[in-house]
C-alpha cells in the first residue's frame, strides 16, 4: 500500500510544472558550479606548486650550507594543499590562510634568533562560520535552493487534499494514516532526488573531463558520503513540509508558514547568532601581540647580558649560555603565538556550537568536513604543520648528535654541526587528509541532523493521526 501511494505521488509530481522548473534550475546551478571550479582550480594548483617549489629550494640551500643554518632557518613556509572537492563547499577558504610562515629574526654581536611558526592574522575568524551565500557551490545549492524546493513539494501534500476533498475519500479506503504519510514522504523524496541526482551527475561529468581535476577513489568515496548527507538534509525539510501541511487546512497558509520558518532558520538565525557572537568575542590584536613579543625579547636579552658577565672568560659556558637563551626565546615566542591561535580556535568553536540551532549551518559543517575545506580542514592543516615542526626539530637534534666534531649545544653556531645535510634526509612536509578524523569531527553534526529528521517525521505523524478530514 505504501508503494502504491508513493507511485501516485511520484506520478503527480513528475507531471507538474514545479518538477520541470526544479530540473532546469538545479541543472543550471550545477553547470555554473562546474564551470567556475574548472576556471579557478588550475590557478590555485599553480600557486600551490610555486609555493612548494620555493619551499623546497630554500630548504635545499640551507641544508647544503650547514646543519646549523638549516636548524636556524627552520622548515620554511608550509602550504595547505588545495581541496580537490572545493566545488562542493567553499568553506570560507578565501578567509583562511593557505600557509604558515617561519619568522622572527633578530641578532646581536654573538647570537642569531631561531625560527618560530607564525600564523597570519586572518587565519581564524568567527565570521568564517556563517553560511556562505556568495559562492554557487554545492553547499549553497543544497543548503538553500534544494531545501526550499523540498518545501514546495510538500506544502500541499496533506492540506491540498483536504481542500479538494480527496483526503476523506482516500482514508475511506482500508489505508492507514501511517502508510499514507510515509507514501507521500517517499514520493516527494524520490521526486526531488531525480532532478538533484541528474544535476550532480552532469556536474561531476563536466568536472571530471578536465585534466586539472583528478577524482581518485578517496574523492569519489567522499562524494558518496556528501550525497547521502544531502539526502538526509532534504528529508528534514520534506518532513517539515508534511508537518505543517498536516497541521493547517489550507495549502496557501501552509506555504506562508513554511516560507517564514525557512527564512528564520536558514537565513536569519545563522547570521544573527554569528553577529552576536562576533560582537561579544574579543582577541588579542596584532599590535598587542607585537608589543608582548617585543617585551619578551627585551627581557630575554637583558637576562643574557646580565649572565654573560659572569661567564665571559669561559668560552664553553658562553656558548652554552647563548644556546640556552636562543632556545628559551624561541620557545617563549612560539608559545605566545600558539596561545593567540588557541584563543581564536576556541572562539570559532564556540560560535560553531551556537549556530547549530540552524540546520543549514549543521549541513554546511558536514559538507566542509567531507569536502576538505573550511574550519575543520584548516585545523587538520595546522596539526600537520605542528607535527612536521616537531619532526623537523627532532631530525636536527638527532643529526647533530651523529657529528663527533659538534659540541651538541643547540641554538648557536659554535655549538652545532657545520656539516652539510643531504636534502633527501630532511623531513618533507605532507599535508594529508584523514577520513576517520573527518568522521570523528562530523559525528555530532550527523547525529543532530538525523535527530531533527526523526523528530519532524514523528511530529508529522502525530499531527496527521489526530487531524480531522
Amino acid at each position: 500500500m505504501i508503494w502504491h501511494i508513493t507511485r501516485r505521488e511520484l506520478y503527480d509530481n513528475l507531471n507538474s510544472l514545479r518538477f520541470a522548473l526544479t530540473t532546469v534550475l538545479l541543472l543550471g546551478l550545477m553547470l555554473t558550479n562546474a564551470v567556475v571550479h574548472l576556471r579557478e582550480h588550475p590557478e590555485r594548483i599553480q600557486k600551490y606548486r610555486e609555493g612548494v617549489a620555493a619551499y623546497q629550494n630554500r630548504l635545499k640551500s640551507y641544508a647544503e650550507e650547514s646543519l646549523y643554518r638549516l636548524a636556524q632557518k627552520g622548515p620554511g613556509d608550509l602550504y595547505k594543499k588545495p581541496a580537490l572537492l572545493r566545488f562542493c563547499a567553499e568553506g570560507g577558504e578565501t578567509f583562511l590562510a593557505d600557509h604558515t610562515s617561519v619568522n622572527h629574526r633578530w641578532s646581536t654581536d654573538t647570537l642569531e634568533s631561531f625560527w618560530i611558526l607564525t600564523y597570519p592574522s586572518g587565519t581564524l575568524n568567527v565570521n568564517n562560520v556563517r553560511p556562505e551565500v556568495t559562492k554557487v557551490d554545492w553547499d549553497f545549492i543544497i543548503g538553500y535552493v534544494l531545501s526550499l524546493i523540498a518545501l514546495l513539494f510538500t506544502f500541499d501534500a496533506v492540506s491540498g487534499e483536504r481542500e479538494n476533498g480527496t483526503l476523506r475519500l482516500t482514508l475511506a479506503n482500508p489505508i492507514s494514516r501511517y502508510a499514507l504519510l510515509i507514501g507521500k514522504f517517499l514520493g516527494a523524496l524520490i521526486s526531488v532526488s531525480i532532478p538533484f541526482t541528474l544535476a550532480i551527475l552532469v556536474n561531476l561529468l563536466v568536472v571530471s573531463t578536465s585534466s586539472d581535476v583528478y577524482l581518485d577513489a578517496a574523492a569519489w568515496g567522499r562524494l558518496g558520503i556528501i550525497f547521502l548527507i544531502a539526502l538526509v538534509y532534504t528529508c528534514l525539510f520534506l518532513a517539515l513540509g508534511l508537518l505543517v501541511s498536516a497541521r493547517v487546512r489550507r495549502s496557501g497558509v501552509s506555504l506562508v508558514i513554511l516560507l517564514l520558518v525557512w527564512v528564520t532558520f536558514v537565513v536569519f538565525i545563522p547570521n544573527t547568532l554569528i553577529s552576536i557572537v562576533g560582537g561579544f568575542s574579543s582577541s588579542k590584536s596584532t599590535h598587542g601581540l607585537s608589543e608582548r613579543s617585543w617585551q619578551l625579547h627585551l627581557e630575554i636579552l637583558d637576562e643574557y647580558y646580565d649572565r654573560r658577565r659572569d661567564v665571559s672568560k669561559n668560552l664553553t659556558e658562553e656558548i652554552q649560555l647563548g644556546g640556552e637563551i636562543v632556545t628559551k626565546e624561541a620557545e617563549q615566542q612560539a608559545q605566545l603565538r600558539a596561545e593567540r591561535l588557541n584563543q581564536r580556535i576556541f572562539q570559532v568553536n564556540q560560535a560553531r556550537t551556537i549556530t547549530r540551532f540552524s540546520p543549514v549551518t549543521i549541513f554546511q559543517h558536514l559538507l566542509e568536513s567531507f569536502a576538505g575545506t573550511g574550519f575543520e580542514r584548516h585545523l587538520q592543516f595546522l596539526r600537520n604543520v605542528q607535527s612536521h615542526a616537531r619532526q623537523f626539530q627532532e631530525f636536527v637534534v638527532d643529526t647533530d648528535r651523529t657529528d663527533p666534531e659538534s659540541l651538541h649545544i643547540f641554538g648557536v653556531r659554535d655549538g652545532m654541526s657545520q656539516k652539510s645535510v643531504p636534502i633527501e634526509a630532511v623531513p618533507k612536509f605532507e599535508d594529508t587528509l584523514s577520513l576517520s578524523k573527518d568522521f570523528n569531527t562530523a559525528a555530532i553534526n550527523l547525529l543532530l541532523l538525523t535527530f531533527f529528521v526523526i523528530v519532524l517525521l514523528s511530529g508529522a505523524y502525530l499531527v496527521f493521526v489526530r487531524v480531522e478530514v
